[in-house]
């Protein structure tokens, strides 16, 4: 798929990072993976992002990463576009890049760099240099230490024309309305805050329609049944799952630091498709925080 497909595909509709399915020893497991993705593939999601955030790429081996991005691939394929998550050091970042590039994924969602901070130029060199290694379309993740300028979008964007996306996960209004103006339909824009639901809204009116929802990872229907009253105008509809889910799943999902991942494996596990527990340095959630969320989720009916 060339970027130019790409960045199309992502301008429309929802988007989502489906989680990455351990055995009770913390290895991958292939064959619920695939039946996972399978279950949400028909759902209408325009892409999944596959060993993203979501996806624990952080606590991943680079082989396991292969076996991963495969299974997304081949399970998907004539279905559903799936974008890799790479990330971590520039060299390392490059390698993840075309490994996926080479075992037929559509494009790659840059991750932070993680601990040490950066300069602007360093930033614009980072995402350069893996821009430039290889062919498909990348999407640039502002979050964390990762925090480009429109200046700095600005050169990137003319200087590598497979740079084709632009994700906010800081929620900075200023900065965003800065970029969006700047740069204007050279990048798809991606909401990419946690829990993105609650935050649509006022993206859509900033320019930026399109999100990524983990709580289509197990309410799936409930997801896209949001993402279309956001995309129709449905304040009554919003405001009612805002008021009767999101918000009591925010309550949960705030009780620790790294809940954001947690409390959507868990959600998987009540929908009947366990991924497992999560990863060192993650914690999955206690017994009563599940009850809370399996509460929440049947009260919202079949999915």
């Amino acid at each position: 798929m060339q970027p130019i497909e790409l960045q199309k595909i992502l301008n429309h509709g929802l988007l989502s990072f489906p989680v990455t399915d351990f055995d009770q020893n913390g290895d991958f497991r292939a064959d619920t993976y695939a039946k996972r993705l399978e279950w949400l593939a028909p759902y209408g999601a325009s892409a999944l992002f596959a060993a993203g955030g979501t996806g624990e790429f952080f606590s991943l081996t680079p082989n396991e990463y292969t076996d991963i991005i495969k299974t997304a691939v081949d399970t998907c394929r004539g279905k559903v576009p799936i974008l890799a998550g790479a990330g971590g050091p520039t060299r390392a970042a490059i390698a993840y890049a075309q490994e996926a590039e080479r075992i037929g994924a559509q494009g790659i969602l840059l991750l932070p760099h993680y601990l040490t901070e950066a300069s602007q130029d360093g930033l614009v060199r980072h995402v350069e240099e893996v821009c430039k290694s290889v062919d498909f379309g990348v999407v640039v993740y502002n979050r964390g230490a990762c925090r480009l300028t429109p200046d700095s979008l600005e050169k990137l964007a003319d200087r590598n024309p497979n740079l084709i996306g632009f994700k906010d996960g800081i929620g900075d209004i200023e900065l965003m309305v800065s970029i969006w103006r700047r740069m204007g339909d050279r990048f798809s824009y991606l909401g990419g805050l946690p829990t993105a639901e609650v935050y649509a809204a006022a993206y859509k009116a900033l320019g930026v329609p399109v999100y990524s929802s983990a709580v289509f990872n197990f309410m799936p229907k409930l997801a896209m049944d949001f993402y279309h009253a956001v995309a129709n105008d449905d304040h009554a509809t919003q405001n009612r799952l805002i008021d009767e889910f999101f918000l009591p799943y925010l309550a949960i999902r705030n009780r620790k630091a790294g809940y954001a991942v947690s409390i959507v494996k868990a959600g998987a596990k009540i929908a009947g498709y366990d991924a497992g527990p999560v990863r060192a340095p993650l914690t999955d959630l206690n017994e009563e925080e599940f009850a809370m969320l399996e509460k929440l989720m049947r009260a919202q009916g079949p999915q």
